[in-house]
């Protein structure tokens, strides 16, 4: 009867390590991940990029509403096209990145969640921080797991590991984190769009 405890026992144990999330690190080994974003001003519309992308994410496929993690973009990363209009929204007036190098969204909650196959569909919860004010938003994202591809992605078959794959996409007001509110509203879009198809790999350690 106790050999029977014992291995019930372990086999509960060997269950709740499986279980354990796995930590997926958006820093890209590859440097492929970028953010975009979209200004659809009356007479200037603007787009541009942001490739400085880190941060973690413990996923669980068996147990994607459990989720936590942050993803942060260095600001002075982000660019557009004509290098003057990149000084200048790197510049006190706009993101002033040399006081506040990062942008960041800390997830808090995934809700609505529902998987299908290798995909789940959410919507996540969290703080999201620009220009050094932070507020919750909430973003529908889509999380798709890749049993064993890391090594395919890296064109090194061999290499063990995971990979999950995040997309959304939303809007923010751009006045609403102090970026000069209420002017230049025919040049420079009062909503500002941001789009992310991003890829985490095996935590390095």
């Amino acid at each position: 009867m106790k050999k029977l405890v014992l291995l019930f026992a372990t086999a509960l144990t060997g269950l709740s390590l499986s279980a354990a999330p796995t930590a997926f690190d958006f820093k890209d080994p590859k440097g492929v991940n970028a953010i975009q974003f979209h200004l659809d001003s009356l007479l200037e519309p603007i787009a541009g990029t942001a490739g400085g992308v880190s941060g973690t994410v413990h996923f669980d496929p068996a147990n994607p509403a459990a989720t936590t993690g942050r993803i942060v973009v260095a600001a002075n990363s982000l660019k557009v096209s004509n290098t003057m209009m990149t000084e200048h929204l790197h510049g006190d007036n706009w993101l002033n990145v040399a006081q506040h190098p990062e942008i960041a969204f800390e997830l808090g909650a995934l809700t609505d969640v529902k998987t299908e196959g290798n995909t789940t569909t959410a919507t996540a919860t969290g703080s999201f921080t620009l220009k050094g004010v932070t507020k919750e938003i909430s973003v529908p994202v889509r999380l798709t797991h890749l049993a064993g591809a890391f090594g395919k992605r890296i064109n090194k078959p061999e290499v063990p590991g995971d990979l999950l794959v995040l997309r959304g996409e939303f809007t923010i007001q751009r006045g609403d984190y102090g970026i000069q509110p209420g002017r230049n509203e025919d040049k420079v879009n009062p909503e500002v769009k941001l789009t992310l198809a991003i890829v985490g790999g095996p935590a390095q350690g």
